[in-house]
């Protein structure tokens, strides 16, 4: 490893939105800041109901791995959540990612869990105790229409194996504020859009989105690709690659204020279950990921399937199985799972090297690295078609190869 190889991955010790916390204790370590800020952040928390677990918890030799279920959810409840001026469609949970975090810290995937699956859902508890009774050939998302994210938690238990130990949900105004916070995301748009009856519209090229052209980025799933809401979900591992990469950047951790103000739109816009339902459990957590690297956090798709009597839905293919059997025992991804990979360390159309800070200026022609996932998109030129994406398939999910 070169001396410049060995400097460049000390800035790239980072995982998800938690080691965040731990920087800002770093950031605004004096005395009545570091006490007045901790106060006004851990009061921010929404504390969510427990999981009712269905799964038992796997101890391995050298320490526990986690697995942390994390949830964007559609409700338009609450300030700048009225989109669409759909008011009255309650939550449902858009985005759903099984983040997997080994038991050493150094390595970090997600599984994107598609909204459109069916599923068995299990009988559960929602947040006020009352019983929400299961049922067979549901939709995934269901069941965080029905009893939120507590909920969820226990059909993903229930469908995979799986000890679930933490949620989180967050919903369109703290994701908007977010990425805000750290003054934009940068991502790269292979086409214009102009989807008027979403009212969405987006420029061609790598560029810097703010948290209302985020959203819109992240929501669109007409425009860009023919495969709707597959595309969609690549897209959206896309996007959270490159605001992880934005969020450990020199550019947000050198500057309190912006570390300040991530954390705050964060912790203001999240519900998470009991265990992680303040600042101090979330600096415990983020401590124990200060080794893990960019290039070793990356995102892919449950193996999946067209649902034969509905080629609208989808359901996961037998390949799952062997996937979660490789999460229950801590292995690192085979490369037969690889093959639809996204690396936080260098997001797909994104310029080489973001981490450091450089970003492209909106509106520029789509330039950066050829990016490499086979049907989500990574970060490396693709040539074999493991740990890569090819130009055809970075076509049909909008993203830029």
């Amino acid at each position: 490893m070169t001396g410049a190889r060995r400097l460049e991955g000390k800035h790239r010790r980072a995982v998800v939105l938690t080691i965040v916390v731990t920087q800002l204790v770093v950031a605004l370590a004096t005395g009545l800041v570091i006490t007045v800020s901790y106060k006004k952040l851990d009061k921010n928390f929404n504390e969510g109901a427990d999981i009712e677990h269905t799964a038992h918890k796997k101890h391995l030799i050298g320490g526990d791995p986690l697995n942390i279920l994390v949830m964007g959810s559609d409700t338009r409840v609450g300030a700048g959540n009225d989109l669409d001026g759909q008011t009255d469609i309650g939550a449902r949970s858009d985005t759903t990612i099984l983040v997997h975090v080994s038991a050493d810290r150094k390595t970090v995937y997600g599984v994107s869990l598609p909204r459109d699956a069916m599923v068995t859902r299990p009988e559960c508890e929602d947040k006020d105790g009352k019983v929400v009774p299961g049922a067979e050939l549901q939709m995934f998302n269901v069941a965080y229409s029905l009893g939120g994210p507590a909920c969820t938690a226990k059909q993903v238990e229930s469908l995979t194996g799986l000890y679930i130990d933490h949620y989180v949900s967050i919903d369109f105004n703290g994701f908007k504020d977010m990425v805000d916070a750290v003054h934009g995301v940068t991502v790269c748009i292979p086409e214009d859009v102009n989807d008027t009856a979403h009212h969405i519209t987006l420029a061609k090229g790598t560029q810097d989105l703010d948290g209302q052209q985020a959203l819109n980025y992240v929501r669109e799933r007409y425009a860009l690709s023919a495969n709707s809401d597959i595309g969609r979900m690549k897209r959206q591992q896309a996007f959270i690659a490159s605001m992880i990469n934005k969020v450990v950047s020199a550019g947000t951790l050198t500057r309190p204020s912006r570390v300040y103000n991530f954390l705050e739109a964060a912790t203001a816009s999240i519900v998470t279950d009991p265990g992680l339902s303040s600042l101090s459990r979330l600096v415990n957590l983020a401590w124990q990921f200060r080794k893990t690297s960019l290039d070793d956090i990356s995102f892919i798709t449950v193996p999946f399937e067209e649902y034969p009597p509905d080629p609208n839905r989808l359901q996961w293919s037998p390949s799952a199985k062997g996937l979660w059997k490789v999460i229950l025992n801590d292995k690192p991804l085979p490369k037969k799972y690889r093959e639809d990979v996204i690396s936080a360390d260098k997001p797909p159309g994104t310029p080489t090297g973001s981490a450091s800070g450089a970003v492209a200026a909106s509106g520029a022609t789509a330039s950066g690295p050829a990016s490499s996932s086979s049907s989500s998109g990574s970060a490396t030129p693709s040539t074999s078609g493991s740990d890569g994406i090819s130009e055809q398939e970075a076509d049909q999910n909008g993203l830029c190869a």
